[in-house]
């Protein structure tokens, strides 16, 4: 078993090696097309995640028929796999490559809040491109912290660590012991923070009522916020031709009414109903291939 899982680690690391080179290496036109193409390979086979992110997508938009569906699941992939182009794209873009496609709608607010030296936590969700978005943030306010979640093979997780800091990130291991002291030290010196919010990775989050059933959301945004006062924006993502817009919604407001172990619960709360507004905007955008909903998951 240890043999077998070596192998298939080896070969995962390889062909995320393989991607990352010869992609940069194509015509963006081709490489879109390409991928463009697996994307519906993987449609066509309900595979690599389709099912589930076609159950997902029947939640956000309980109203369409199969047909209707399986189109919005298509879209969905030809999204997702057009996040991994661009990915594998990314390091090689300028810094003005990478202003041209990427727009944040209300930066103005981040803006103030960084130059209040207040730091400030944005909290975009699994949406359009927001590897893309971490760069743009990174180059405009001079740093950007971040936390990734370790992956398997190890080497792979190496990659990805590398990769966004050569973005101009600063990357944390999930699960290190220190990540949250970090955190709080980047925000108390007046920096941004940017976490995903979308997807409990622990199993250990918040329950939040998400379009209509209970789904688990990570307590760091909000935990964070209420330690710290940093200010903490959901932003929403969706691609418009070739830019993806990044969307910053109302802030959320730390409840000191309420009791504090109340708080981060509330708060969690105002971050789903503003990835509610923006996922039911665009839901081919939406890439969660993964369980968030309680009523998924396995009972262990």
């Amino acid at each position: 078993m240890v043999k077998r899982r070596t192998v298939a680690d080896s070969v995962t690391n390889s062909a995320f090696t393989v991607g990352w080179a010869a992609t940069k290496g194509m015509p963006e036109a081709v490489a879109q097309q390409v991928f463009r193409t697996g994307a519906d390979a993987l449609w066509w086979q309900d595979a690599g995640g389709v099912e589930q992110l076609k159950k997902n997508l029947a939640r956000v938009r309980p109203e369409l028929d199969p047909n209707e569906l399986n189109k919005l699941t298509r879209a969905g992939m030809r999204s997702y796999m057009r996040y991994w182009c661009e990915a594998f794209r990314l390091p090689k873009m300028t810094p003005a490559q990478i202003n041209g496609r990427f727009e944040l709608r209300g930066v103005e607010l981040l803006d103030e809040a960084l130059n209040s030296g207040r730091g400030a936590l944005m909290i975009p969700g699994h949406m359009a491109n927001w590897d893309l978005a971490g760069a743009w943030a990174a180059s405009r306010y001079g740093q950007l912290t971040t936390v990734v979640e370790r992956l398997k093979p190890e080497k792979l997780f190496d990659q990805f660590m590398s990769y966004r800091q050569s973005l101009g990130m600063e990357a944390l291991a999930l699960g290190n012991p220190d990540v949250m002291r970090n955190l709080i030290e980047r925000l108390h010196s007046g920096g941004l923070v940017a976490l995903l919010g979308d997807r409990d990775i622990s199993r250990n989050g918040v329950q939040v009522d998400f379009f209509g059933e209970v789904a688990s959301f990570p307590a760091g945004p909000a935990m964070l916020a209420s330690l710290t006062g940093a200010p903490l924006y959901p932003v929403t993502m969706h691609y418009e031709g070739a830019r993806a817009i990044g969307v910053v919604q109302n802030q959320v407001e730390v409840p000191h009414y309420l009791p504090k172990n109340e708080r981060v619960a509330h708060m969690t709360q105002q971050v789903a109903r503003a990835f509610e507004v923006g996922i039911a905007q665009h839901p081919e955008d939406w890439h969660m291939l993964q369980k968030i909903w309680l009523g998924d998951w396995s009972p262990r």
